[in-house]
């Protein structure tokens, strides 16, 4: 008996503090620029918009009111202004001219407008193929909850995984379909509605909002202004279900490359290909080659992801994920 205790004590430590991916531009993080190439659309509709209040403890004050909700469309701006503030339990739904479809890696990316690293609102994020039933994709929040984070405080993102405004304004927080894979009543290749609900920091379970293994959230509370709430600035898609992306995929199918895992040295195998251009995930460019047989890559590089981009010379592309271990 007393070993059982002692794992089951071992094991809540390590999940009330275990970490998750950190911010923009340390190693691990998993942040996606706004201006990635990995990113081959933007929400183009507002389906539904339900504006929360600016205090959800009092039901008679004035519901949050900053920005359009056409400002969640098309591009992020990654600025604190062009934005849509959500506020308490608020929740607007998107929709794509082309659905959402479930590949490796993440599948779409949410921004919000934070201005630092640490100063975080959060929201849950869910998913839907007909409009109706929706799933929400898992959270975790590590965040102590036993003292309130107040209007201006911040805390470490690190500690939080797959809510959405984990990262500042300019950086999307990445969401995966195949976390779902298993959910009754959603078509994971075939997503067309994607929903952001505002998350209550409250710890008052009266008000509050709780990670999918029950954990209270903590954020900063109250924010009791017309900006309050989560300010959503867009929803990028990774993968969608686009016939021309498809058929551009098939065409440029025979480039490739070995091995992966690499030690920095790439062997290509490929056609018609003019250029080689290597990014890491935050979109930024760390590599560039004309067509060749061999590759080296520089070595600064940190071991990690990088997206290796083809270019044709009939103008397709073709990217592939390429992990770094030297």
């Amino acid at each position: 008996m007393r070993i059982i205790i002692t794992s089951f004590v071992l094991m809540s430590t390590f999940q009330l503090y275990s970490q998750f991916a950190p911010p923009v531009g340390e190693e691990g993080s998993t942040a996606i620029s706004k201006d990635s190439s990995a990113i081959i659309a933007w929400a183009t509709e507002v389906i539904t918009f339900e504006r929360g209040l600016e205090d959800i403890t009092n039901p008679e004050g004035p519901l949050a009111s900053f920005g359009e909700a056409e400002a969640a469309l098309f591009e992020a701006e990654g600025t604190s202004v062009n934005v849509v503030s959500l506020g308490d339990a608020g929740r607007i739904t998107l929709g794509f001219d082309y659905s959402i479809k479930n590949q490796e890696g993440p599948d779409f990316a949410v921004f919000e407008n934070s201005f630092s690293d640490d100063y975080l609102e959060f929201a849950h994020v869910e998913v839907s193929s007909d409009g109706e039933r929706f799933v929400r994709l898992p959270s975790i929040c590590n965040i102590n909850s036993e003292e309130q984070l107040g209007t201006y405080e911040t805390c470490d993102g690190s500690l939080v995984h797959n809510l959405a405004g984990k990262y500042r304004q300019g950086f999307g927080t990445p969401f995966d379909l195949e976390d779902i894979k298993d959910s009754i009543g959603i078509d994971i290749m075939d997503v067309g509605f994607v929903r952001i609900v505002d998350v209550v920091g409250s710890i008052n379970p009266d008000y509050g909002s709780f990670d999918s293994e029950g954990n209270i959230i903590n954020d900063p509370f109250k924010t009791d202004f017309e900006s309050g709430g989560f300010d959503l600035d867009a929803v990028g898609v990774i993968h969608n279900n686009d016939p021309s992306v498809s058929i551009k995929e098939e065409v440029a199918i025979t480039a490739s490359f070995y091995p992966n895992p690499s030690n920095g040295v790439i062997y290509m195998k490929s056609k018609n290909v003019e250029k080689v251009v290597v990014l890491n995930l935050e979109g930024k460019e760390v590599f560039r080659a004309n067509n060749a047989d061999v590759i080296q890559l520089p070595n600064n590089l940190n071991n990690g992801i990088y997206i290796v981009c083809f270019e044709f010379t009939t103008g397709q592309l073709k990217q592939e994920k390429l992990h770094l271990n030297r």
